[in-house]
């Protein structure tokens, strides 16, 4: 009688754990999440938490109109993981039903950036004043000022009242969909996405912006700004081209079954060719991505034929592959992506593997190929969804450029 009683026991016990384990549920609405970026400044950022029809969890992600999807939540205990999509990134750390801490993990690059979240409804910035300054317009701005390594961005801003959003270009791309207020003479914006880590933070005056840039914890960069609504950026498509002594482009590189493939393959024959350089780490990369993903599918009568070429931070060339994977299959890529280098994403080494090229500038950059094997364009970097007319003027230009090559 008594084991029988030590049984039961036993069970009731276990029974308990099991439904103290099932009320530790994270609350559905909204959150407010924050990276701290240096010892005094963190960045906000806003999430909805739903469940979707299977009752798993769902993150959207919200930087002005860009919405970031996450639905791959693990749970052990009050333990809880949240990987990125697509990305390698993800959020790991304790959680109760409204609160999450841990830290934002990217181990290929060996970065991690602390990490906490609350349930409610709360405001991306506070603002303690009303703004003293419009700031909708266009923004000569160079960031590393007053160093070796300074460089020129056009600023992009739309502002409502305290509300305000945009982005800045760079000649290799743009930093994204940024979210946030003018709070007296303050302009406070901010990005996560899924990898990138951004904060903006500048004192303003109607003509002027001096501040400093957080991209994670490992890099602060001081930018200034003037306004200039005739600012413009070099041209993408003269920053990049074929050394002296070249006329074609080649590669070979493995695709996922170990194959080499270069551009004598069938695939490319009497195929005007798109050579996308890139790396799945790189968010500028997925929306150029997501762009010939729709391209392809709403063209497929068109005698273009695109390959990837990336180059990848992960430390191996199995995690490498993963990765080129999880692209694939997540934003259903249509066309090989072969991997060109794994262990690190930098550009002098990634020159060394395509030595034609006067440089690697950005990731991305496509090289058009007639259909004769001529290289006929080379555009440098992407200006996506976040700049507005400048991704419209793209979109106008690669329609234009592709109905030429493939009219030849």
């Amino acid at each position: 009688m008594r084991i029988i009683k030590v049984a039961v026991l036993g069970v009731l016990i276990l029974f308990a754990s099991c439904k103290k384990e099932d009320k530790i549920k994270l609350m559905v609405g909204h959150w407010l999440g924050h990276m701290e970026v240096s010892e005094s400044q963190q960045l906000p950022f806003e999430f909805i938490v739903t469940l979707n029809e299977e009752g798993g969890y769902v993150m959207n992600i919200y930087n002005a109109e860009e919405v970031v999807t996450v639905d791959e939540f693990t749970f052990n205990g009050d333990s809880i993981d949240i990987r990125m999509p697509i990305f390698e990134g993800h959020i790991s750390g304790t959680y109760t039903a409204n609160e999450i801490k841990g830290e934002f993990i990217e181990e290929s690059k060996e970065r991690s950036v602390p990490f906490y979240a609350k349930y409610g409804k709360k405001d991306r910035f506070e603002t303690e004043k009303d703004a003293s300054v419009n700031l909708s317009g266009i923004w000569e701005t160079y960031f590393k000022v007053n160093t070796e390594d300074e460089y020129a961005a056009k600023g992009i801003f739309m502002q409502n009242e305290n509300k305000i959003k945009g982005t800045f270009r760079t000649k290799t791309g743009d930093y994204r969909y940024l979210d946030g207020v003018v709070t007296g003479d303050s302009m406070k914006l901010s990005a996560f996405d899924g990898s990138h880590v951004f904060l903006f933070l500048a004192k303003v005056t109607d003509s002027t912006l001096d501040g400093k840039f957080y991209s994670g914890k490992h890099t602060v960069q001081e930018f200034m700004g003037a306004r200039n609504e005739a600012f413009e950026l070099p041209d993408s498509n003269e920053l990049t081209y074929l050394r002296e002594g070249y006329d074609k482009f080649d590669f070979s590189f493995p695709n996922s079954e170990g194959e080499m493939v270069d551009l004598d393959d069938p695939m490319f024959d009497n195929k005007v060719v798109l050579v996308q350089i890139m790396g799945t780490w790189c968010t500028n990369c997925l929306d150029e991505t997501r762009f010939y993903v729709e391209f392809m599918k709403n063209n497929p009568e068109l005698d273009v034929q695109m390959v990837g070429l990336a180059f990848e931070y992960s430390k191996t060339e199995e995690k490498a592959f993963e990765g080129i994977k999880r692209l694939k299959e997540r934003e259903e890529v249509p066309y090989p992506i072969l991997l060109a280098q794994y262990g690190t994403s930098n550009k002098q080494k990634a020159n060394e593997k395509l030595p034609m090229l006067n440089h690697i500038l950005s990731y991305p950059t496509t090289i058009y190929i007639d259909k004769t094997g001529e290289v006929r364009k080379i555009h440098t970097g992407f200006n996506g969804p976040a700049t507005g007319d400048k991704f419209v003027e793209f979109k106008q230009e690669f329609n234009k450029t592709i109905e030429t090559l493939t009219a030849e």
